[in-house]
């Protein structure tokens, strides 16, 4: 072949694998952790549609809130910081600087005051949220009650899922469970009543990866702006920004590649899922316990034949912690399976692991939603008829760890039912590995099935 037309070749190569990874097709929003606005990330690509010859007769969604205008301890320690730093550096002409002369005129998208409320983004995306259940399970009945934490951010997403489900009706109750210390697992909130979990836990290991993947930015930063001196916080806060501006005003210049490129992000994000794997992930020896009662309670409903009184479709809201330890006792999104091991070890501190199962910007985005669906399956090929369950987190259909008997994602009831043995045998006992040490304490989530709570009159009310 000529060599003429072999270089030609080559550059059509190139142009091509520039084409397929253009920084322009990489979006800041879906690698922001807990920030990261409601998003479908297909993790993994499996058809959220039910198999063939399957249909949904019962499912059951636990979802965090929607979108607020910020979380109080990323703007205490992260943008609060940044604000009044650059309100005080006035002397910087940042209209000279061009990844930066946005700073010039620019103004913060939130005020202290609208710390941790909902955005109106955030209520329309819980409305909508109704409507995509609806028609996706276009045969069941509409819930009587839906379930939510008694914040206030919780409670209002419910309110607005309410609202896209009833339209012109008034017939679904929001039952609000109280945040208490001391509920046990009987809560949404039961990392509340676990004295083993911390709040803070993870942050020194996010930290120890902030500092290294921050270096270079602050680096560029400061050549750019020397009189500013960003530090690491500085660059963390302002793209968390990027997050938060986004939901509240539509986009955010803060996302710009010119300013933070794709590799930027990918260290973000790769901060904060240190930080989740540590505070209510693999690497928490609480997270299993903290999720298991949810996971048992909808398993039962899910189960259960016998009692008419069992809802077609439950929903409850909570916070960003429940979520990924409920992933936890479900054995999802697990660095180190099926081979076990050091699960720290698939986090190193020190530089990003790419092929991590564990990304928190796939399992707890705002809206993030975990789900398992009870089927009716006839004339699926290759399966016998039966009922089968499978399990979606974000819309995306999951396999079950040895659970996996079924049509596309899906295993039988037997296998179900054995894979939930295995679980409660792994993660039984909260009150014991939570170390709970006040009265009255519960092993089980019943706020489903007891007859006193949701049968008083009204849109909403409080219990517990």
């Amino acid at each position: 072949m000529p060599l003429s037309v072999r270089l030609t070749a080559a550059c059509q190569l190139i142009a091509s694998a520039a084409a397929f990874y253009h920084p322009s097709s990489f979006n800041p929003l879906e690698h922001l952790g807990g920030i990261s606005p409601t998003f479908e990330p297909h993790d993994p690509p499996t058809s959220p549609l039910p198999p063939q010859g399957c249909t949904p007769v019962r499912a059951a969604y636990l979802s965090r809130h929607a979108a607020i205008y910020s979380n109080d301890f990323d703007n205490e320690e992260y943008i609060e910081p940044f604000l009044a730093k650059l309100e005080n550096h006035t002397g910087v002409n940042w209209s000279n600087i061009p990844s930066l002369s946005f700073l010039a005129d620019w103004t913060a998208p939130f005020s202290k005051a609208e710390e941790e409320l909902l955005t109106r983004a955030g209520k329309l995306e819980a409305t909508q949220l109704a409507i995509s259940l609806s028609f996706r399970y276009p045969n069941l009945r509409l819930p009587k009650r839906v379930w939510t934490s008694s914040a206030d951010r919780t409670a209002e997403s419910a309110q607005a899922l309410v609202r896209g489900f009833e339209l012109q009706e008034n017939t679904i109750n929001v039952v609000s469970i109280y945040e208490s210390k001391e509920a046990g697992a009987n809560t949404l909130t039961p990392y509340k009543s676990c004295p083993a979990y911390a709040g803070a836990t993870g942050s020194k290991q996010s930290a120890e990866y902030r500092q290294i993947f921050t270096r270079p930015i602050t680096a560029r930063l400061n050549a750019l702006a020397r009189a500013f001196n960003f530090t690491d916080k500085d660059v963390f806060g302002m793209m968390e920004l990027c997050g938060y501006e986004s939901v509240i005003r539509g986009s955010s210049p803060f996302c710009n590649l010119d300013l933070f490129s794709p590799d930027d992000w990918l260290g973000w994000e790769y901060a904060s899922d240190i930080m989740y794997h540590y505070n209510t992930g693999y690497g928490n020896d609480a997270s299993g316990a903290i999720g298991l009662p949810w996971l048992k309670a909808t398993a039962d409903l899910l189960l259960d034949s016998s009692n008419s009184d069992v809802e077609d479709l439950y929903v409850s809201f909570t916070h960003r912690e429940l979520p990924p330890t409920v992933v936890v006792a479900m054995g999802l999104f697990n660095n180190s399976a099926p081979g076990g091991g050091d699960i720290n070890a698939t986090m190193p501190l020190d530089r990003i692991n790419h092929r991590r199962a564990w990304k928190s910007s796939h399992i707890l985005p705002f809206l993030g939603n975990v789900a398992i669906e009870r089927l009716n399956c006839s004339g699926s090929y290759g399966f016998s008829d039966g009922e089968y369950y499978r399990a979606l987190i974000n819309n995306a259909p999951q396999e079950l760890p040895d659970c996996f008997d079924g049509p596309g994602t899906s295993c039988s009831r037997r296998g179900f039912e054995s894979y939930l043995q295995a679980r409660v045998a792994l993660f039984d006992g909260f009150s014991d590995r939570c170390g709970v040490d006040y009265d009255n304490s519960t092993d089980v989530l019943t706020i489903y099935t007891d007859p006193a709570v949701g049968t008083a009159v009204g849109k909403r009310f409080l219990w517990g």
